[in-house]
């Protein structure tokens, strides 16, 4: 039962089936028999774990399961102290409340790669970023999150799924390396 970590590009659809318009993860993985345990949408980049084993996948995506996901969000506007504390509690988007969440400000990574193609600059709007753990992962959560406090999302990088990190498993984009499932039984 391999579990594959993926660092997904941006733009790749998390899916092998053909996409009309965009890359899947198929022009990436050539592994029979694997599935994502999990989404990220074509927007957004970095992990994705990938498995052939049904009840490993329901471990990792199911919500009663509650892996922490690491998100490093680059947002448009100075962030000020109130709305990284709004985002941390419970915040109501209208179709469901988020649970809290750890949200810190950040300086921008040195290590985190160039993205192709580069979000749009602008002199007269400065950016931030902001490092966000979540447990749910409902449909674009983070993006909608800092828009609800007037932060914008411009970039956003999924750095960690529970015990699996890019920190630990430094992949560039369109990379995969196989782990041991282990982790999550700890």
């Amino acid at each position: 039962m391999p579990l594959i970590l993926f660092n997904k590009p941006f733009q790749v659809m998390s899916q092998f089936s053909a996409h009309p318009e965009r890359p899947t993860l198929a022009q990436y993985l050539d592994i029979p028999g694997i599935y994502p345990a999990g989404r990220l949408d074509a927007d957004s980049e970095g992990l994705l774990l990938l498995t052939d084993d049904g009840q490993l996948q329901h471990r990792i995506s199911h919500p009663r399961k509650k892996q922490p996901k690491t998100y490093l969000a680059q947002v448009e506007g100075m962030a000020p102290p109130g709305a990284l504390e709004t985002l941390r509690q419970p915040l109501d988007l209208g179709d469901f409340v988020t649970q809290r969440s750890e949200v810190k400000l950040i300086q921008e990574p040195a290590w985190l790669w160039p993205r192709t193609p580069p979000i749009r600059f602008r002199k007269d709007q400065p950016t931030s970023w902001l490092a966000l753990t979540i447990s749910e992962g409902k449909n674009r959560q983070v993006r909608r999150m800092t828009a609800a406090v007037g932060l914008p999302t411009l970039r956003l990088v999924r750095i960690a799924i529970g015990p699996y990190a890019l920190a630990t498993h430094p992949l560039l984009p369109g990379e995969w390396c196989e782990v041991d499932a282990a982790l999550l039984d700890d």
